[in-house]
């Protein structure tokens, strides 16, 4: 099998990512992608996995749990959703300290012949169990889970570092159990599949925390879903640490202090901008305290440098310095508040020209109200996807503002390029889809 069939097999499968609107209860069956992993010999029983829900945050809080692990020694399995660029940067295995030594930006994802080859063994009990499942048939991401579980099986990684792709409670992440659970700041995204109230949105979230007498860690929340997570870990008889009380963190000078549950650590950093990051590592923080409550040994100093060696493209990355040009796959309304922030506190220029596509299923108005205060000229554009909003759907958002109208990220980014000044700031922003487009195309920076 090789790489291109591979490419156009796990194609065939439904991909929800692709559809604005889905019954979800219905498409998202978990007893489907468990019964299909037992027909493979569970592979993810195998596994200790570090289970990471939440709304925003959740996928640099995978990253940095899993580079504290790697400098701490250990080999670390990180399944992380959506990608970029190549869907192969979902799967990763980190192993062996960065030493300072430059990394590529996803170090360790699966190879082309990897992947082929696992893709091509997997086959056969794929269509098999497709033929007769009582479940419907298993969708892409069921299929891409299962691949990664039998990967990191046979990579023998000590930790496995699993993001929530969608919700929490019907994810096919949680057919694996967890030594801990976390869950990232909870807020309105996906409100026609998860639920309208932040209380229905967190109970899908809290469908993680499975596991008698285990351990959770939870980002500061609103009331409404703290009291979902305290409730659902006294169900489950879970420790829950809570960023905000038992775990602090405080921004200084030369970068941030963390207060966890067993000590202090001092002298934190990150390249990773923005105070939302600061919740982030201290999430983080505390599931890496967790494990060493269970008797895992974590280096002195892997922490420290786990943080500050973390990489996470496309999270308010800077791209260029002429013009200015950031990247950052915001995409709900708490999300873009956040990088409209972290913009304000991080960056110097003359005007900025915000470079926006977004997702129909989206919270359209409330992501165009956070971004319009930041920006003095808009190109709006969609991604190569069939989820995109028609730009022109957008336009509505942005009366005063100068805008135009594109109906693709290359023509998008030929067209800032040419009116932005060297000291000008292009934000490109919306969907983790168009950050991908624009990072990717060929263009060259100065």
């Amino acid at each position: 099998m090789t790489y291109p069939e591979t490419l156009q097999y796990l194609g065939s499968f439904i991909n929800y990512e692709k559809f604005p609107a889905y019954p979800y209860r219905e498409s998202f069956k978990l007893e489907r992608v468990q019964n299909f992993l037992s027909s493979v010999g569970n592979p993810e029983k195998s596994l200790k996995c570090l289970h990471i829900a939440g709304t925003k945050g959740k996928g640099s809080t995978c990253a940095f749990i899993a580079y504290i692990l790697r400098e701490s020694g250990y080999k670390v399995g990180l399944y992380t959703s959506p990608h970029l660029s190549d869907f192969r940067e979902r799967i990763r295995v980190l192993s062996g300290r960065a030493g300072g030594a430059a990394v590529k930006d996803f170090e360790g994802m699966i190879a082309e012949k990897e992947l082929a080859e696992l893709t091509k063994r997997l086959r056969p009990a794929i269509d098999e169990y497709n033929k007769n499942s009582t479940y419907g048939p298993l969708s892409f991401f069921e299929v891409y889970t299962s691949l990664a579980f039998i990967y990191f099986k046979e990579k023998k990684v000590d930790f496995a570092v699993l993001e929530t792709g969608l919700g929490g409670r019907l994810d096919a992440t949680n057919s694996a159990g967890s030594l801990v659970s976390a869950i990232t700041p909870v807020s309105y995204e996906h409100t026609q599949k998860l639920g309208n109230t932040l209380r229905e949105i967190a109970i899908e979230k809290a469908g993680i925390i499975k596991t008698p007498n285990s351990i959770v860690i939870s980002a500061p929340q609103e009331e409404e879903a703290a009291r979902v997570i305290r409730d659902k870990c006294r169900q489950k008889g879970a420790k829950l640490y809570e960023v905000g009380r038992d775990i602090t963190y405080k921004a200084v000078k030369s970068g941030f202090r963390v207060a966890g549950s067993l000590k202090s650590y001092p002298g934190l950093r990150t390249i990773l901008l923005g105070n939302h990051q600061l919740i982030n590592a201290s999430v983080a923080i505390g599931v890496i305290e967790a494990l060493e409550m269970q008797g895992v040994g974590i280096e002195a100093g892997a922490i420290k440098r786990g943080l500050y060696n973390t990489l996470w493209p496309g999270r308010c990355e800077v791209l260029s310095r002429g013009p200015l040009i950031v990247l950052d796959g915001a995409q709900n309304t708490a999300s873009m508040r956040a990088l409209r922030e972290t913009v304000k506190e991080n960056f110097v220029y003359n005007k900025l020209f915000l470079v926006m596509g977004i997702s129909s299923d989206k919270d359209i108005k409330g992501i165009c109200i956070e971004a319009k205060v930041l920006a003095d000229e808009v190109v709006l554009t969609k991604a190569d996807n069939p989820r995109a909003a028609d730009p022109r759907d957008l336009e509505e958002n942005f009366t005063g503002k100068k805008t135009h109208i594109t109906d693709s990220v290359k023509k998008a980014k030929e067209l800032v390029l040419r009116i932005a000044a060297r000291k000008d700031m292009v934000l490109v922003c919306g969907s983790l889809f168009v950050v991908g487009e624009f990072r990717d195309d060929q263009i060259r920076y100065q």
